[in-house]
C-alpha cells in the first residue's frame, strides 16, 4: 500500500494527547498542505488560525466546558466528562478553519479539515475532528476569544481539528462495507 493510503487507512481520532508542542516545521508542513487543498473553482473560501499558545488553548477549553456545564441538556458535558473532563484533550495544537459562507464553502473547508487530519497522521501525529472547538465562540466571552482568535469579519467557525504527538493509540475504526453500493 503506498504512503497515503496508509496514512488514511491508520487515522484515528486521537483524544489523547501528549503537553510535547508541535515544531515550527510540523506546523509549517500542515499549514501547507491545508492551504493545497482543492477548493471549487479554488476559490479557497477559507481562513485557518492556528493555535499553538497552550494556555490560551487551555482557557478556550476550559470556557467551553463551562458552557456545557451550564446547559440545560447535559448530555454533550458528561460524554466530555466521560473522556476526561477536556473539550480539547490537551491537544498542543488546534487549527480553526473558517468559511467566508461563499457557496459550497463547508464542503471545500471540509476537504481542507480530511487534508489537515491526514497531513498529520503523515508527520507520525494525531489529530481530531472537533465541532466542539466552537463551543466557546458561540458563549459569553465569544466575542473576546474571536478578537484574541484574530477572527476576521466576515467568517465563521466551521470545524476545528486538534493535532499533537499521540500518548497512547487505537485502532482505527472497522469498515463497514453495508454502506457501499457497486454498479457494474
Amino acid at each position: 500500500m503506498n504512503e497515503i493510503l496508509t496514512a488514511i487507512a491508520n487515522r484515528y481520532s486521537c483524544r489523547d494527547f501528549a503537553s510535547t508542542p508541535l515544531t515550527d516545521e510540523q506546523t509549517q508542513a500542515i499549514v501547507n498542505a491545508a492551504l493545497a487543498a482543492p477548493s471549487g473553482m479554488n476559490m479557497q473560501p477559507w481562513h485557518l488560525i492556528v493555535v499553538r499558545d497552550k494556555a490560551l488553548i487551555e482557557e478556550y477549553d476550559a470556557a467551553g466546558m463551562s458552557i456545557l456545564a451550564a446547559a440545560e441538556d447535559q448530555t454533550l458535558h458528561q460524554r466530555m466528562m466521560d473522556r476526561g473532563g477536556k473539550l480539547l484533550y490537551n491537544a498542543p495544537c488546534m487549527i480553526l478553519i473558517l468559511s467566508n459562507g461563499s457557496g459550497l464553502a463547508s464542503i471545500d473547508c471540509g476537504i481542507q479539515c480530511q487534508t489537515i487530519t491526514l497531513a498529520a497522521q503523515s508527520l507520525g501525529l494525531g489529530s481530531c475532528i472537533v465541532g466542539m472547538a466552537g463551543v466557546p465562540l458561540n458563549g459569553p466571552r465569544a466575542d473576546e476569544f474571536k478578537k484574541r482568535l484574530k477572527i476576521t469579519e466576515g467568517f465563521q467557525f466551521v470545524i476545528g481539528v486538534l493535532i499533537g504527538t499521540v500518548i497512547s493509540g487505537k485502532e482505527p475504526h472497522e469498515l463497514d462495507y453495508e454502506k457501499v453500493t457497486y454498479i457494474g
